[in-house]
Parts: structure tokens; C-alpha cells; sequence
């Protein structure tokens, strides 16, 4: 069983956290990166939300960030080297014997992938209807699926992929939960 899902009303101080923790991580990597940006349901003022900042960063290439990885280890980050996605370094702040996860963070080298993930932040920043739509959804999934944080994310999937989709953006690089 996963952390139950529990959405939180949108903190004015989610963009704060997650600038001090770009200030964190930028300087561990050997070769800076392309960006570092705020991505994720915390990323978009007013949308409840699980507590958990999403940062997604970009790099020229994936292996040349390895060794970032103990340096963002040792600031409390955990690597997730079992990720069947390897497209991707994905690592969480705050797991057990923390209280809870604080943070995510997605290192890519595919920049299309980025895009992606950014079209949809972009989009619900500026459409509210979109924001109350993708409300909804979360609510529903939150209800059904508090203690699968799985299952939760799967079932934004096809929001998230019909709406990128049909704003122009890239096709889902991974099918989610490869």
C-alpha cells in the first residue's frame, strides 16, 4: 500500500519551495542543465493538490548527470534505479522513515518529453475551465483510489494525453507505467 492520496487546498508558497529547491539542486550537477522548471498540479496557482513539489529538468544527456545522483542523495533525495522508465532518472524527497514525500524530481534528456509536461502546466495556467476540469478528475481519483497512488496516476493519463494532444505537443515519449 502506497501514502494515501489526500488533495490540499493550492499554497501561495509552493512556487517559494520550489524556487529554494531549484537554488538546492542546480549547483550538483557536473553540466548544468538546459532548465529546471515547476512542473505537476503544484506548478498551477489555485489547484488542490497534493503537497508534492514536481520538478522536471532537462539535460543534454542522461549518463552525464549520473553522478549528480549521490549529491542529490545526500540532500535527502532517494534515486529510484528500479524505474522500468529509463528514459528518465526519477528520485523522491521524503520517503519513509520520513513523515512524507515533499518533493519529485524527473531528469530527462528527451527534450520533446519536457515539452510535453510543460504544454500541460502552460495550458492550465491559463484556462481556468481546463484547471476545474482536471479538479474534477483529481477528486474522483483521490476518492477512488486513495491508497494507489498507481492507479491515481494512471487514470490522469489520458487527460493529460488528450490535452496535450490536442494542443500540438508530442506524444507521451513512455507509456506511463512501462
Amino acid at each position: 500500500m502506497s501514502e494515501p492520496i489526500e488533495l490540499h487546498e493550492a499554497d501561495p508558497n509552493w512556487p517559494a519551495a520550489f524556487a529554494a529547491e531549484r537554488g538546492l539542486i542546480a549547483p550538483l550537477f557536473p553540466v548544468p542543465p538546459l532548465l529546471i522548471e515547476h512542473m505537476g498540479s503544484t506548478a498551477i496557482p489555485g489547484l488542490p493538490a497534493k503537497p508534492i513539489i514536481d520538478i522536471i529538468v532537462l539535460v543534454d544527456d542522461l549518463e552525464a548527470a549520473r553522478p549528480a545522483l549521490p549529491a542529490l542523495e545526500a540532500t535527502g533525495y532517494s534515486f529510484w534505479a528500479a524505474n522500468p522508465d529509463k528514459s528518465k532518472f526519477y528520485l523522491a524527497k521524503g520517503l519513509p522513515p520520513a513523515p512524507h514525500r515533499t518533493h519529485h524530481l524527473h531528469i530527462h534528456a528527451d527534450e520533446a518529453e519536457v515539452r510535453r509536461h510543460l504544454i500541460f502546466r502552460d495550458h492550465l495556467r491559463a484556462n481556468p475551465q481546463a484547471v476545474a476540469d482536471y479538479l474534477s478528475l483529481k477528486a474522483d481519483l483521490a476518492t477512488r483510489f486513495r491508497d494507489d497512488r498507481e492507479a491515481y496516476s494512471r487514470g490522469k493519463t489520458a487527460f493529460i494525453d488528450t490535452l496535450v494532444d490536442r494542443l500540438g505537443g508530442p506524444a507521451r515519449a513512455v507509456p506511463w507505467n512501462a
